[in-house]
This record gives structure tokens, C-alpha cells and sequence, in this order.
């Protein structure tokens, strides 16, 4: 096989040297004098930051959390310059559909860790061999492992791509899609352009990821869709900071981001405390605590946090030229164009998404819609039962 192709095991060993760097940043972090209090409402407040990074300085154990995703069997193959990372968990049963799932911002690979055994295995935990999966993760460049970022790289044309290639490179003809905020995009584009390689698509997690257009009326909308969005609204006048920053001038976070880790930290939790379950009134109620710092870790060690800007930044210039070349310049996504002709598609909104049928499946195409009163914007670390659960039934009958 060409070496610029192969497939080649990978095991993550950060350096000590990196570690004591993490931890003496945390003992020498320069906090702000002013705060509001407790009120979220102005962003991460001091007192619950001080507490997490406590926590990642003398309780997080880096070693074990880096032991346990070494036990996953994962690679990195070079697509086009870039290196992407992937975990590959083979089922062992015969026959088993592969299902290569995609995640978003601001998260990895490390989101599915829960799901990983009883999706590969589901007899073990109980299930129906019959609903098995061969499971392919993959690091979007920029993310994670997915590190460095190669120059131009990032927009999710680009990625989709590289996810049919590396399907190809591990022999699998037709497989499907569960994907994610920005992985939705991929997945989407996925199915348009390999529509005949992809089983099925089971969406989450949608409507974060397409914060375009002017705001709606929810007197136009009746019981928990009006409630979802005024929360859509919301989202749209005081949530996207982030997004408007990293889409527009990424190498300015990035140095905030790269060089003090409790600003990366309060970067990321603050998505995990608004786009969580709404019962959860902090993100650690919502999420385990390592599973998040493993996470923020991986991203911190890599110097993720201004990559994954980048690459953010080069998916909203290509949205740009593409609106631009259709002659629509308003920036509005047209009601169901989330849900491609092709593969059979399905969503699952949780009980924190914003998502509403009557937008995302105006002409009532979807094969597949749950609506679960659990979890949120990462429910594969939130209810991972519930996400299993309705993975398997979308793809029971395509099986």
C-alpha cells in the first residue's frame, strides 16, 4: 500500500513534559477581580471554574483517562495532507452493519466512549446481536487527534470526502451515518455525494449547527415546538458568540486558547451548560466530570481549541462561496434542506435540541423521528442508553 495512504495503529502518549506544563498553568492562573456571582447569564461563573480546575489539577488523572482510550482500537490514515484520527471497534458478530459516527464542535471522538461497547457488543449489555455495529469514529481535522491542522483544510466539503476515502480504505462498500452538530453537515453531504454507499442517516443535534436565517415566530407554533423555539430565538441573539468569533477571526481566540487552559476550559463548558439537559443546573450534572476534562484535555495537549476555530473559519468561508454561486446572498437556510433525497434519514431530538419537525421535514420525508425527554445537545454522554436505543431501532429495518 502507498505509505501516504496506509492505515497506521496509533496510541496516544502525551508527554510528561506537557502534563506539568498543563498542571503548573492551573496552579499559576491570573483570575479575574470582577464577578457577577453565581448567574450564568454572563458567561462560566468564577466560583464553579475554580472548582472544576481544582478538580483537573488534583483530581483528574490525565494517566488513566489516557490508558483507558488506548484500550480503543484507533488509528490515523492521511487524507489529502491532512492526518485523521479514528476509533475502529470491530463487533464480533458476523455481519454486523458498519456505522461511522461524526461528531461536533466543541467535542471529539471522546463523546461516544459510552456507546462504543453497546453498539460493537449489544448482547453483552442485554441487546439482540441482530442490531450489531462495526464503528468508525473519526476526529475531524482540527479536533482532537486530528492534529495538526493542514493548511486549508477544515470545510466540511472537504470532510465528507475524506469520511467516503477512509471508508473505502477499510473495505466497507455500504455503511451508515449517526452524526452531530457539525457532523450533521457531513453526514448531509456525505449522502449526496455517496448517496449509494450509505445505508441510512441518523441524525442529532441539528439545529445548533444551522444558526442562519432571521428569527421565527413562535405564536406560529403550538406545545414543546413553541417552547423550542423561543429557545432557538435565544440561542440565535445571545449564544453565538463563540461561532461569529471563531468564524470570522480565529487566529485572535487562538491565542487565548493555546496558551492558558482555563480560558480553553471555560470556552468549552460553557456549551455544557447551555445545550445540556435543562434539569442539569451544571454541566457536571449533565456529563461525567472526566469524560468532559478528557475531552478538554485532549484538546488542550493538542492545541485543538484554536485548530477547530480554524477549521470552523474555512467551513463558513466555503458556506459563503456556495450561497454565493447559488445567487442567495441572504444567508438563510431553506426550510428542509437538512434532509437530503437519498438515504433513508432520521432524527432524534433530545429533550434540551431545538429542532422542529415541521421545519426540518416540511414535505414529510423523513424515515425516522423520536422526540425524547431526556438529554441534550451531546446525548451520547448524557443518555447513552436513550441514543443507543433509538440508533438501533432507526437501522433495524435497514438492515
Amino acid at each position: 500500500m502507498d505509505e501516504s495512504t496506509a492505515i497506521r495503529p496509533y496510541r496516544i502518549d502525551i508527554p510528561q513534559s506537557d502534563v506539568d506544563d498543563l498542571h503548573e498553568r492551573l496552579r499559576r492562573t491570573r483570575w479575574p477581580d470582577f464577578s457577577a456571582g453565581p448567574d450564568w447569564s454572563r458567561g462560566v461563573p468564577p466560583d464553579y471554574l475554580k472548582g472544576l480546575v481544582e478538580y483537573w489539577l488534583n483530581g483528574f488523572d490525565w494517566r488513566a483517562q489516557e490508558a483507558r482510550l488506548n484500550e480503543i482500537p484507533q488509528f490515523v490514515t492521511t487524507v489529502d495532507g491532512q492526518d485523521v484520527h479514528f476509533f475502529h471497534v470491530r463487533s464480533p458478530e458476523t455481519g454486523a452493519m458498519p456505522l461511522v459516527i461524526t461528531h461536533g464542535w466543541p467535542s471529539s471522538s471522546v463523546e461516544f466512549l459510552r456507546v462504543l461497547a453497546p453498539l460493537v457488543d449489544p448482547k453483552a449489555s442485554g441487546g439482540d446481536s441482530a442490531d450489531a455495529f462495526d464503528v468508525v469514529v473519526p476526529t475531524l481535522p482540527g479536533y482532537g487527534m486530528s492534529t495538526p491542522l493542514h493548511v486549508g483544510w477544515g470545510n466540511l466539503f472537504q470532510v465528507a470526502q475524506a469520511w467516503a476515502e477512509l471508508a473505502r480504505r477499510l473495505g466497507y462498500e455500504r455503511y451508515g451515518l449517526q452524526a452531530t452538530d457539525a457532523g450533521a453537515g457531513v453526514a448531509g453531504i456525505l449522502a449526496m455525494i455517496a448517496p449509494d454507499r450509505i445505508v441510512g442517516m441518523h441524525l442529532t443535534g441539528t439545529a445548533a449547527g444551522t444558526p442562519f436565517g432571521p428569527p421565527l415566530d413562535p405564536d406560529d407554533f403550538e406545545g414543546e415546538d413553541r417552547d423550542r423555539i423561543v429557545r432557538f430565538n435565544a440561542y440565535r441573539d445571545e449564544g453565538l458568540g463563540y461561532f461569529h468569533l471563531q468564524a470570522t477571526r480565529p487566529q485572535t481566540i487562538a491565542y487565548a486558547l493555546t496558551d492558558s487552559p482555563v480560558g480553553q476550559l471555560a470556552w468549552i463548558v460553557e456549551k455544557f451548560h447551555e445545550w445540556t439537559d435543562l434539569a442539569a443546573e451544571l454541566p457536571d450534572d449533565a456529563v461525567d466530570r472526566n469524560q468532559l476534562l478528557t475531552n478538554v484535555s485532549l484538546n488542550w495537549f493538542r492545541q485543538a481549541g484554536a485548530t477547530s476555530a480554524h477549521a470552523g473559519y474555512e467551513g463558513i468561508q466555503a458556506w459563503k462561496h456556495m450561497m454565493a454561486a447559488q445567487g442567495d446572498g441572504s444567508g438563510h437556510v431553506p426550510e428542509g434542506s437538512d434532509v437530503p433525497e437519498g438515504p433513508p434519514t432520521g432524527y432524534a431530538v433530545f429533550a434540551a435540541d431545538t429542532t422542529v419537525r415541521s421545519l426540518a421535514d416540511p414535505d414529510g420525508r423523513l424515515a425516522h423521528w423520536s422526540n425524547l425527554d431526556r438529554g441534550g445537545h451531546f446525548p451520547a454522554m448524557e443518555v447513552p442508553d436513550l441514543w443507543v436505543t433509538d440508533v438501533r431501532e432507526f437501522f433495524r429495518p435497514l438492515r
